[in-house]
């Protein structure tokens, strides 16, 4: 046991450089996929919370009948929403108010019950103190496409001109004045001009969206745009005050022999906000509440007649656009982890398959003292699992990161609430187990193929692949212009087909990686997709595509190195210059990348074509032709910057061990 033990600690002190590849390709993967993948739970689970705290409105009922909801019609609602839902009366219209001597469109809540509403007011932002006879009033939070109503601010509202632009938006005439003469008779000047003091700053649940809210301006029959392709010409909401119903104007209206006796407003409460009583039933990004919020709409619609508008939480342009674009996160991220997997997988295999086939002659020397090949191809198991497991664990906490780093970047297109603790580890365990199961797998099959060797074979140590002609060399009008250390170059780049096969797919992977990222960043900055989070993302795929080139290609390397440690070793006998036995490996390195590079090209064409279709945007000849040049460069930057790395590795190789490793 003290021996077998002795070999292991031999095995890891040996192959650091090893375990640590294995360690870092484990952690840009996973830690990429799990943060990209998860950022999209992460939004929709803290959206989810937030409108439970905000008892925020499932259904909004808007009449279009002179007299709005009756009291029966209220009683309806209550019955189909349930006991415990929260039902309110309340209006909203769209007008042009004259706000800080300038003219802004202005969304009004009337609320019954204000300020007590207990539907879609969650967050006070600032408060003041005031005893003044105007009526209270509450601001929206300022956002970027609202001008900002500040505290103590005093708004006048003319109801003649307010029930005149109605009357225009509504395809009417404007009020004449024989209109506007009988309303003043009817209604006393108190009524149609009231002035508002803001006493609060509030944020709605309901109006996130920092490019602006879709107003009423446009017709209740306006389609939502498509996420990505912003309001276009849209009109969009400047302001928002919420204020009590009771300011609305009315008149008595008594006929004695038909009985009337009654209050008329000329702006009713059409509006009926309805919010589920026990929200914990659902998640509102769920199924489940989706085929709720169908069945419920279908009743209210049954019960009512067509005078009736139903509008859902997905009617929401706010929530419209926000789970869109987390969605395209999501969508983004299950492409891209396919080829990030390709190529961890493929690298990962090389370096276990390598280490065992390094460990040749110690395997012979475990089976000669009779060590069972279970026990042998443990040692290998165990030190390929420990390598996935610190990565793994590191990756938990980089996917933690990033997708808090993605979740923060939303705040530039939408007020964002706290950020739930809930972590989606659907991703994680999804990408981990896949590397977890290769890397396994490559330790197994290595061992079990050494291991069934007889220990006699496994001594000797294995010959040098022989040398043969190149494709080039059949050329000689290409050949014999190449100088003698390009020509050993050449032969070395072919002469190792698989290694050069493997570096080549894991660069062009790479490679159409970071085109894919480049081609979501032109997307946003030049082109209609207008997301400060797609733009985060795009970043995020360049610089892990970035890493995972500069992982493989040191991985790969690293091994070429330690394959040749002799020949190198040769040449600084020689007399090579550093620089000269670093340039013998580091030619075949960027001849390597750069063939990668040109077959890089038609597989980012290929993925770019895929991402634009899933997200359902953007197009392949839309892309800026200098996008196209910038990728390689970033490709060559993170080779550059390994070829410094591995430059130290092979001025210090040992010449006498090396020249005495075969012997």
């Amino acid at each position: 046991m003290k021996t077998y033990l002795k070999t292991l600690w031999r095995m890891f002190s040996k192959h650091v450089a090893r375990f640590l590849s294995i360690i870092f390709i484990v952690l840009i993967a996973v830690g990429f996929a799990s943060g990209v993948g998860a950022s999209t739970d992460k939004i929709n689970m803290s959206i989810d919370e937030y409108y439970r705290a905000a008892n925020v409105s499932d259904f909004i009922l808007k009449s279009s009948s002179d007299g709005g909801f009756s009291d029966g019609d209220l009683e309806k609602i209550r019955d189909i929403a349930g006991e415990d839902a929260t039902v309110e009366r309340g209006m909203s219209v769209d007008v042009n108010l004259e706000i800080n001597g300038q003219t802004s469109l202005t969304r009004i809540y009337f609320l019954s019950g204000f300020p007590d509403f207990t539907i879609n007011l969650q967050d006070e932002i600032s408060s003041v103190e005031y005893d003044g006879q105007n009526t209270v009033a509450y601001a929206q939070q300022a956002t970027k496409s609202m001008s900002g109503i500040g505290l103590g601010t005093t708004v006048t509202l003319d109801f003649l001109d307010i029930l005149d632009q109605l009357s225009v938006q509504d395809g009417g005439e404007p009020l004449s004045e024989v209109d506007k003469s009988n309303l003043e008779t009817v209604f006393s000047d108190g009524q149609l001009n009231v002035s508002l003091t803001v006493t609060k700053q509030v944020q709605s649940p309901l109006l996130i969206a920092l490019d602006g809210e879709p107003s009423y301006v446009n017709g209740e029959d306006t389609e939502l745009p498509e996420t990505g392709a912003g309001l276009g010409d849209l009109v969009t909401v400047d302001n928002v005050i919420y204020t009590t119903a009771d300011i609305l104007p009315y008149r008595h209206i008594e006929i004695p022999f038909l009985g009337i006796d009654e209050e008329v407003q000329p702006l009713s409460l059409g509006d009926i906000y309805v919010a589920i009583g026990d929200r914990d039933m659902f998640n509102c990004y769920s199924g489940a509440y989706e085929n709720y919020v169908e069945e419920i709409t279908a009743e209210f619609e049954s019960a009512f007649t067509e005078e009736v508008q139903v509008i859902t939480l997905y009617d929401n342009f706010s929530l419209y656009s926000l789970y869109s674009y987390s969605e395209k996160v999501e969508v983004i991220g299950w492409v891209l982890v396919v080829a990030f997997l390709f190529v961890t997988a493929l690298v990962v295999y090389s370096n276990i398959s390598r280490l065992v086939e390094e460990e040749r002659g110690q395997i012979a020397c475990m089976r000669t003292l009779g060590y069972s090949a279970p026990k042998i191809i443990f040692k290998y198991v165990l030190f390929a699992s420990i390598a996935a497991g610190i990565g793994g664990f590191g990756a938990y906490f980089v996917g933690e990161g990033l997708a808090f780093l993605i979740y923060y970047i939303f705040n530039f297109s939408y007020v964002m609430p706290g950020m739930s603790a809930y972590f989606s580890v659907g991703f994680f365990l999804v990408v981990f187990i896949i590397i977890a199961v290769t890397i396994i797998f490559a330790a197994l099959s290595s061992g079990m193929r050494m291991t069934s060797q007889m220990p006699a074979t496994l001594l000797r140590p294995k010959p040098p692949k022989a040398g043969k002609k190149v494709i080039l060399e059949r050329m000689p009008w290409l050949w014999n212009l190449l100088s003698f250390k390009y020509k050993s170059t050449v032969r070395n780049v072919l002469r190792y087909m698989s290694r050069f096969l493997m570096t080549v797919v894991a660069v062009a992977i790479s490679m159409a990686l970071v085109t894919a990222g480049l081609a979501l960043l032109d997307l946003c900055l030049f082109g209609n997709l207008n997301s400060a989070a797609i733009i985060a993302i795009s970043v995020i795929i360049i610089i892990f595509a970035g890493l995972l080139t500069a992982v493989v290609i040191y991985t790969l390397t690293n091994i070429n190195i330690s394959e040749r440690n002799r020949e190198l070793a040769t040449l600084m006998v020689l007399g090579y210059h550093d620089k000269e036995v670093s340039g013998y490996i580091f030619r075949e390195i960027y001849i390597d990348t750069v063939i990668g590079i040109l077959f890089g090209y038609p597989l980012a064409a290929l993925l770019i074509g895929v991402v634009f279709n899933m997200i359902g945007l953007g197009t392949l000849g839309g892309v800026s032709w200098f996008m196209w040049l910038i990728a390689p460069f970033v490709i060559l930057l993170f080779t550059f910057l390994v070829t410094i790395l591995l430059s130290r590795k092979i001025v210090k190789i040992d010449m006498n061990e090396s020249l005495k490793a075969v012997e």
